[in-house]
């Protein structure tokens, strides 16, 4: 059985590595779109599983494909990827507004398939982010490094803007874009349910070993 990630990020690609060290990479080519009508959480969840169907539809036989998504809100607008330099500072800008807060949810959807059955997984996670109070001098020097304008929200928390981020309260991969205390959660559920699967990926697994704190968590898996 292959594993399959719908993923070019290269954070999920490093995240998963480090609990299933073989898989392959297939870039969902469905158009993302936002669903106002949906919560947060819900359109999310439904983005993560498009990717996941577009990518499942376009390869057979007995396989895992896993889907993500990722959001940042704060006060329930949310955040996209930048369209330019004076767009990204004021998103910034933004995120530092107020008690400097905001949410990183992320979608997570594993579609199964094995001898002609398939199963579906979703779940989401989310992680809230304390920020200090950024200067216009330093959000300039951010903004020089040239890494702002491919991420949700202008930044990212793995490079150099860390060192604005006072705190998180969540499982630091929901921020990075693939809950991998979620995605172990789905392979222990999935091996009760589907013949052989948790036999496999636990020994995909335990190869590498799995070391992730298991932190409380918000989305129910259904």
């Amino acid at each position: 059985m292959k594993v399959i990630l719908a993923s070019q990020s290269p954070r999920r690609k490093e995240l998963l590595k480090l609990i299933v060290p073989n898989f392959e990479v297939m870039v969902s080519n469905e158009e993302e779109k936002l669903n106002s009508n949906l919560s947060i959480e819900e359109q999310v969840m439904e983005i993560a599983c498009t990717k996941a169907k577009n990518v499942y539809n376009r390869t057979n036989g007995d396989r895992v494909v896993i889907g993500s998504d990722t959001i940042v809100t704060k006060n329930g607008k949310i955040y996209g990827k930048a369209r330019n330099r004076n767009h990204a500072k004021e998103m910034i800008k933004e995120l530092i507004q107020g008690d400097r807060t905001h949410e990183i949810i992320t979608g997570l959807c594993v579609l199964i398939e094995q001898k002609g059955e398939l199963k579906e997984y979703k779940t989401y996670d989310g992680v809230k982010v304390y920020l200090k109070d950024i200067t216009d001098e330093e959000i300039e020097k951010w903004l020089d490094t040239g890494n702002a304008m491919d991420k949700a929200a202008a930044y990212g928390i793995q490079n150099e803007f860390c060192v604005h981020v006072e705190k998180i309260e969540g499982n630091y991969t929901t921020a990075l874009g693939l809950p991998t205390h979620k995605l172990y959660d789905i392979i222990k559920l999935a091996s009760n349910r589907v013949s052989n699967l948790g036999r496999f990926l636990m020994r995909q697994m335990f190869k590498l070993g799995y070391f992730f704190l298991n932190r409380k968590s918000k989305g129910k898996i259904s």
